[in-house]
C-alpha cells in the first residue's frame, strides 16, 4: 500500500460533521487584489478541510478565511485554500477547501 493510498483510507475513515447548510463567512482575494466577502452554505465539516456551496467559483489554490459565527461574541476562524472548484447541476459551484495546518 502507497502512502497515498493509506492516507485517502485515513481520511475517509476520519470525522466528518453534516454542518447542514450552515451559513459561514468566507473571505478570499482575487488576482487583481480585490477582497470579496460572502455568506454561504458550509456543507460538510471534516478533520483536513470543509465543502462549502457557493454561486461563484473560486480558482484552485486560492487562499481562503472561513468564519464559524456562534451564538456568543466569539468567533472560530480557519484558514485554508481551495482544493477543489465543481460546477452542479444547479449553477452552483461545491467547493473543497483543504485547511492549513500552519495557521
Amino acid at each position: 500500500m502507497t502512502d497515498s493510498s493509506s492516507e485517502d483510507i485515513e481520511r475517509r475513515q476520519s470525522f466528518r460533521l453534516d454542518m447542514e447548510k450552515e451559513l459561514v463567512d468566507i473571505t478570499w482575494t482575487d488576482e487583481q487584489g480585490t477582497e470579496h466577502i460572502k455568506k454561504i452554505a458550509c456543507l460538510d465539516f471534516a478533520r483536513g478541510g470543509l465543502k462549502l456551496d457557493c454561486d461563484e467559483s473560486l480558482p484552485i489554490n486560492t487562499p481562503v478565511t472561513v468564519v464559524f459565527k456562534s451564538a456568543n461574541a466569539s468567533n472560530q476562524k480557519l484558514y485554508g485554500k481551495v482544493l477543489r472548484c465543481i460546477k452542479q447541476e444547479s449553477g452552483w459551484f461545491e467547493i473543497a477547501l483543504i485547511l492549513d495546518k500552519n495557521a
